[in-house]
């Protein structure tokens, strides 16, 4: 295989006799090579240069037209030719082609097709350090191929910056080949913004930073030579840094994932004067952009994240992992010393994360679950990863699955998943494309599906149906792509045997089909395009809702919406959407700590179509509940947490209506009861007991009360209907049941926490219960003459000596003690201002009396 000069010079090339070595000998390997050494482009060239056919699999559609290009070029050829390239929507192939570019999720379909991959020898996993669930996914399958089907088939993870240690092993100790790469020196310059900048929320990044951003790249335009490369979290703050740039003497280009691809292939070739190439991760690895000397970082990457008890996924803006900004820097040093200006301090520098987020611990788990079904491994316990999906994320996709009829109940996959798997979408919009197709036609069910894969730009609006409308007018990149994937889905809709039955992929598990057969009904699709009835907007929401059911909302007023999720939505400000009754929300996002979910895509429908496409959601019967202060008795039927229709409910049943005055009585607390002053002392009195002796005298806490309601509120409990019954229940006379009276001690309630204790005057005094220790509260010349302080139950009584005008005048638990040191100071300042009673020097001897000095 001739090759361009170019291709001599690349520092892969010492690598390669070890490599194939390894392959020969173990049949995987890990090939570790820095940034620009040729891993991407020598590398397949080279193994395919001995007959072998080869697949290398790029995590992005970018990455792989680019290295397929690449490769093209050291052939000097065109691509399509001994090098093509797959991705979505795009195949540029012919029989010539010996190594073939695609993308994760191509090579993901073709395993669950044809898990053999028949007529391929090698698979090559590039940048598997970026951890994206499909790549880990390509992994897990094709070891299982290597294992059961094709032991044959070789495979290289290949990686400028990874855990090599742990591909090996989960390779099966496959070796580490190393290659050493020519680096150029990259100066490292740290720029941080000289104020305060808030940290990133959500995807909301602070405007200063943005500002400080473009700061930088202008000082660096002024203080070094070459292209600029700046790495920024998003298309939204790369569009913002461009406007900032306007007036720069250089070329700005905008490279990410929806970069049209004139752009992509500018940015990948020589430019003609100085450019800044403002880019977001796309850039990190993979791609080479001729001309770059300077890289400036603004430390931010974008990752998902799922909220999966709201069934909301979103992306995130977070600090980028050291790996991440070791390969940013990289790219000033493809080509001759570089620098890298860091809007971060080298302080911060350490305390960055090592490796960004394995995606299958933070992600939606939906679709990798379906795979992991259609594999044969439901629980996906048996397939080689890095990292085990979350169980509680796994759970969650499950119960996906099982909703839209992917899977049953044993979690095998079904035919109508099988069907699913082979559309390359999310499950949910699989769901959508397959059950809306009858509906609104197959193409228009396509072409909304189209829209719901990939975002419209926020420039199309928050309305679905008009965004629609734009896709179909607008001649931009987004429009393009839009067209290809709308395609692409109508012809899998039209496709033989679409509906038809055994799962694929099963036999490399299993060596047999994993799941039942049937047909789906996914190309029911095709008869309705003429016959399909509803308009534009209709058929757009309806779509919609079938994709996310649980999203279906109603509107609460003030563009505040509450979905079938039980989670609240809100339009932004100008949307055109308020005012509706009911919106099919396809795209919201929850920002931390908000109560709200935005809405960013949302289409109007009306509740007719809200109850079609979330009729699995949709309940009804009679509800007793607790509500606003008492028992509220309706017949209602819901959409989820939406309710749809609402009657009073005339006789409910006597054990819905105990159970909402109990649902009150928690809420409210035993309050509810009628508690008389000998209620509330009984409870006291109870209570004390069970602190200082335990069984068996109860707990009567709330707590404990409200566990055993039939215990002690029964008979009356199951008579009373409101509120108002609740508050003729004699609480005393209910406590009364608590007391031991099988074992007989209930007998001695009053022998162990009397109500009334006699004082040495005669009189009978109420004790209070309500502390620690029981309280009397006693008048002082009541108490002459006893020196031992009275106890009960063994705890001595906490003693309140009182004036004769009943106020506080001592509080002592030890009598004795208190006639000899502190009485004298109460008598002294007490004697003058009661002066008809009696103040005895002694009072341990004097005798007690409940009258003044004249009445004795």
């Amino acid at each position: 295989m001739r090759l361009r000069d170019e291709a001599r010079n690349l520092p892969v090339r010492t690598a390669l006799p070890a490599l194939e070595r390894a392959l020969d000998g173990h049949g995987s390997a890990v090939l570790c090579a820095p940034p620009g050494t040729g891993k991407t482009t020598l590398v397949p060239l080279a193994l395919a240069a001995g007959g072998a056919r080869v697949v290398v699999a790029e995590p992005r559609r970018i990455a792989a037209r680019a290295a397929a290009r690449r490769m093209a070029w050291l052939l000097d050829e065109r691509v399509g030719g001994r090098v093509g390239f797959t991705v979505r929507g795009e195949r540029v192939v012919s029989r010539e082609t010996i190594v073939e570019v695609v993308t994760t999720g191509v090579l993901l379909q073709r395993l669950q097709r044809d898990p053999e991959l028949a007529g391929v020898d090698v698979v090559i996993l590039d940048e598997c350090h970026e951890r994206h669930l499909d790549a880990d996914t390509c992994a897990a399958f094709l070891l299982d191929v290597r294992a059961a089907l094709r032991p044959e088939l070789r495979l290289v993870a290949a990686s400028a910056t990874t855990d090599a240690e742990g591909w090996a092993r989960l390779l099966g100790g496959a070796p580490v080949v190393r290659a050493e790469g020519v680096a150029h020196p990259v100066e490292v310059v740290w720029a941080p913004p000289a104020g305060t900048v808030r940290p990133p929320h959500g995807t909301r990044v602070d405007p200063a930073l943005l500002a400080h951003v473009a700061s930088v790249v202008r000082r660096a335009l002024a203080e070094r030579a070459g292209d600029v490369l700046c790495f920024l979290p998003g298309v939204g703050e790369i569009a913002r840094v461009a406007g900032l740039l306007a007036s720069v003497d250089a070329e700005v280009l905008q490279v990410h994932g929806q970069a049209p691809a004139a752009v992509q292939d500018a940015v990948l070739s020589p430019g003609g004067g100085r450019r800044v190439v403002l880019a977001t991760s796309v850039a990190e690895s993979s791609l080479t952009v001729p001309g770059v000397r300077v890289v400036v970082d603004s430390g931010l990457a974008r990752e998902p994240r799922m909220d999966h008890a709201r069934g909301l996924g979103s992306l995130t803006t977070v600090r980028a992992s050291r790996a991440a900004a070791r390969q940013r820097a990289g790219r000033a040093g493809r080509e001759a010393p570089g620098v890298v200006y860091r809007c971060w301090t080298e302080a911060e520098d350490g305390r960055l994360p090592r490796f960004p987020a394995p995606e299958i611990q933070v992600a939606d788990l939906a679709g990798f679950a379906l795979r992991a079904a259609a594999w044969g491994d439901p629980d996906a316990a048996g397939l080689a990863l890095l990292d085990p999906p979350p169980a509680g994320a796994m759970a969650a996709a499950r119960s996906v699955l099982a909703a839209i009829g992917a899977v049953d109940a044993a979690g095998r996959v079904t035919g109508r998943g099988a069907t699913m798997a082979r559309l390359g979408l999310h499950p949910r919009l699989a769901r959508a494309l397959l059950d809306g197709a009858p509906a609104v036609g197959a193409r228009r069910a396509a072409e909304v599906v189209a829209l719901l894969s990939e975002e419209p730009p926020r420039a199309y609006g928050d309305d679905l149906a008009a965004a629609w409308r734009a896709a179909r007018r607008g001649g931009d990149a987004y429009g393009a792509r839009w067209r290809q994937e709308a395609r692409r889905l109508a012809r899998q809709l039209d496709a033989p045997g679409a509906g038809d039955g055994p799962q694929a992929g099963g036999a490399a598990r299993a060596g047999g089909p994993a799941g039942a057969g049937g047909r789906s009904g996914g190309r029911t699709g095709r008869e309705g395009d003429g016959s399909a009835g509803l308009a534009d907007d209709a058929a757009a929401g309806l779509v919609a809702g079938l994709a996310f059911p649980e999203r279906v909302a109603r509107a609460k007023g003030d563009g505040a919406f509450l979905m079938a999720s039980g989670t609240g939505a809100e339009l932004t400000g100008e949307s055109r959407l308020r005012g509706s009754a009911w919106l099919a929300v396809a795209v919201a996002d929850r920002p931390s700590q908000a109560a709200s979910a935005r809405v960013r895509l949302a289409a109007v429908v009306d509740e007719g179509t809200a109850r079609t496409a979330a009729r699995h959601l949709l309940v009804a019967g009679d509800e007793v509940r607790w509500e606003d202060g008492d028992v509220v008795a309706r017949s209602v039927e819901r959409l989820g947490a939406v309710e749809t229709v609402v009657r009073p409910l005339r006789d409910p049943g006597p054990a819905l209506v105990r159970e909402a005055l109990l649902e009150g009585l928690r809420r409210e607390g035993p309050g509810l009861l009628r508690w008389s002053r000998e209620a509330d002392e009984l409870r006291e009195r109870l209570a004390f007991l069970h602190r200082v002796r335990g069984a068996p005298w109860p707990d009567v806490s709330d707590a404990a009360l409200l566990e055993r309601p039939e215990d002690w509120l029964e008979p009356e409990l199951s008579r009373a209907r409101r509120r108002a019954d609740l508050g003729r229940i004699d609480a005393g006379q209910a406590l009364r049941r608590l007391l031991p009276w099988s074992t007989g001690e209930a007998a001695r309630l009053d022998e162990l926490a009397p109500e009334r204790i006699e004082v040495p005057s005669g009189s009978r005094i109420r004790v209070e219960y309500g502390g620690e220790q029981p309280v009397l509260p006693v008048k002082l010349q009541e108490m002459f003459g006893l020196a031992e302080t009275p106890s009960i139950a063994g705890v001595p009584v906490l003693v309140h000596l009182l004036s004769p005008a009943g106020r506080p005048a001592a509080v002592t638990a030890d009598l004795a003690s208190f006639w000899r040191d502190g009485y004298r100071s109460v008598r002294a300042e007490l004697r003058g201002r009661y002066p008809r009673h009696p103040w005895p020097e002694d009072p341990a001897s004097a005798p007690p009396t409940r009258r003044t000095n004249a009445r004795r």
